[in-house]
């Protein structure tokens, strides 16, 4: 029998949770174990955050190049390397996986492959080998979920994960549901040339979105060639000669497209599948693991982190959870807080958001203020040739205290950082406009929209 290994603390689960955690606890001086079944990094760095980045930047590129004689650029192109674009993909993925690799070395963090079961709260099976340790903390994240809906197990029929396998360009594509991942791969697609056809069953694409800027959005990305359906229901695939046809209900009635694939894009589950935990008593919420502010489970000694406590489902909220777990496993008292989680999403252009929407702002009962800025006013834009989008601020009317701000535009998820200090720290419509942004800079927009919640912006007049 293998001999038990005692550890400080044990995380299940890779991925930006679970390794973020693990190195904190190093950090912290504690004996760490990392326990993960497939590779380093998760659903995030091997199938979600980076392997899509990956594919936007290729697709950015490719517009780039249509575009270059805007620029006094005179190119030539010569079409798309599927192939290639998708070994490049895979080269970003594995050269972070190794990254995340060196970190555990560094950190001398064990690491061991494999399903996790929890036998009691301090002890964790790995294969054969038995681990104990202090705390435990379990990241184990959230799959792809499906819906009831015949002809969903057809070949051609795709997950967020066996999307990024595909060994070429599909000439259409079905899109079902039209959240964040499904708007992502969408743009991607449409760009690279499949005719690329959105299925959502809400009443706007991008739920989560400003619905303002939901709205934008989508009229750009009917103009990019994507056919966008929403209030639709998906009632049934078939193979087809195209390959695919999803059958879906609209408010005008039954209708169907043909298409060579279709991906299925309708959200994700917590996973806490082999943890065996209903034989512990950890209390739960539905898929998900039931936790405090704390991150603590209903069982002493158990946290739980990411995805697979549900609620706000981002790799960076997992990282941040990691460390509020760990803090509290080793007697560093801390609590959440998540009144500032910036939300990016990766279409062209991009669009990125931080604290209520205007409708929240409303439904909540505040007397709000909107101000907005758009990026045709704006010299950087122009000279980038990117001018479509605008920022949109959210603010008490007494007070000027933001509390929201919403970006359609370049480089929104760089430029949300500022909005997202700003409502950390209370921060008012004042504090950004007081503050000199370098010119000329994209960030003016954010400084624009901030003096339209006062006096009103320099450059542009109300929208």
């Amino acid at each position: 029998m293998t001999e038990s290994k005692e550890y400080d603390i044990a995380v299940i689960g890779g991925g930006p949770g679970g390794y973020v955690a693990a190195i904190r606890a190093s950090q912290l001086g504690a004996k760490v174990a990392l326990v993960e079944k497939d590779r380093l990094g998760g659903t995030c760095l091997n199938r979600g955050c980076i392997p899509t980045k990956a594919l936007v930047k290729s697709a950015e590129t490719l517009v780039e190049v249509k575009r270059a004689g805007e620029f006094g650029i005179n190119v030539a192109l010569q079409g798309i390397d599927f192939a290639k674009v998708m070994a490049r993909k895979k080269s970003v993925v594995d050269t972070l996986v190794n990254g995340v690799g060196s970190l555990m070395k560094s950190g001398k963090i064990d690491v061991y492959h494999g399903a996790a079961r929890l036998l009691s709260p301090r002890s964790i099976k790995v294969n054969d080998q038995d681990l104990t340790a202090k705390k435990v903390i379990i990241a184990t994240g959230s799959i792809s979920s499906t819906i009831p809906v015949p002809g969903i197990d057809l070949p051609g029929v795709l997950t967020s994960d066996t999307i990024l396998e595909l060994d070429h360009l599909p000439a259409s594509l079905a899109v079902i549901g039209g959240g964040v991942i499904g708007m992502e791969f969408a743009n991607i697609f449409a760009v690279l040339g499949s005719k690329v056809t959105v299925i959502e069953m809400l009443p706007q694409i991008l739920p989560p979105v400003d619905e303002e800027i939901a709205r934008r959005y989508a009229q750009m990305a009917r103009t990019q060639g994507i056919d966008i359906h929403v209030s639709s229901t998906v009632k049934e695939i078939k193979q087809a000669d195209a390959g695919l046809e999803v059958m879906f209900d609209t408010a005008k009635g039954p209708q169907q497209v043909q298409a060579e694939k279709a991906l299925l894009s309708v959200g994700r589950w917590p996973y806490t599948g082999g943890l065996e935990l209903e034989k512990l008593g950890i209390k739960m919420n539905q898929r998900a693991i039931a936790v405090n502010s704390r991150m603590e489970t209903s069982v002493e000694g158990v946290y739980a982190i990411g995805d697979v406590i549900g609620g706000i489902m981002l790799a960076h909220v997992a990282s941040y959870e990691g460390e509020i777990a760990v803090d509290n496993a080793l007697g560093h008292p801390n609590e959440a807080d998540y009144r500032s989680v910036p939300n990016c999403i990766f279409t062209l252009p991009e669009i990125a958001g931080v604290g209520l929407t205007e409708k929240e702002a409303k439904d909540k009962g505040f007397a709000y203020k909107v101000s907005k800025f758009p990026f045709t006013a704006l010299g950087r834009a122009h000279s980038m040739g990117e001018t479509a989008g605008l920022v949109k601020m959210v603010c008490e009317a007494e007070g000027g205290k933001i509390l929201g701000i919403h970006i359609l535009g370049p480089h929104a998820t760089d430029m949300i950082a500022e909005g997202a200090l700003a409502i950390q720290f209370d921060g008012t419509a004042k504090d950004i406009a007081y503050t000199i942004h370098a010119h000329p800079t994209l960030p003016e927009a954010m400084f624009e929209a901030a003096l339209g919640q006062l006096h009103g912006a320099i450059h542009y007049g109300k929208m």
